[in-house]
């Protein structure tokens, strides 16, 4: 099994489950980001609520973070459920 192959989540039924389970957190965090982002630079027109703003840009950036950890995430436990062969290189 190759890290990151697109076949990966089609080798069981248990690969579709965390597959699934990855792309519903996946698109979560991709969604509440973008709406910190865009509620953050509504707050930046206000110098009152400019704090607010930057720790909505703070959080939003945290979730963008996520991203490749959920991705990683889902790989690790791809490898968990076995066939490490290709992992290892041989």
């Amino acid at each position: 099994m190759a890290l990151f192959h697109p076949d990966n989540r089609n080798r069981s039924d248990r690969h579709k489950k965390i597959y699934a389970y990855c792309e519903i957190a996946y698109t979560f965090v991709d969604v509440s980001a973008a709406l910190l982002f865009v509620v953050g630079s509504i707050l930046f027109f206000n110098d009152a609520t400019v704090t607010i703003g930057t720790w909505l840009f703070l959080i939003g950036s945290i979730l963008f973070g996520m991203r490749p950890t959920i991705k990683l995430y889902r790989e690790i436990m791809y490898i968990r459920l076995g066939d490490y062969e290709d992992v290892a290189g041989k």
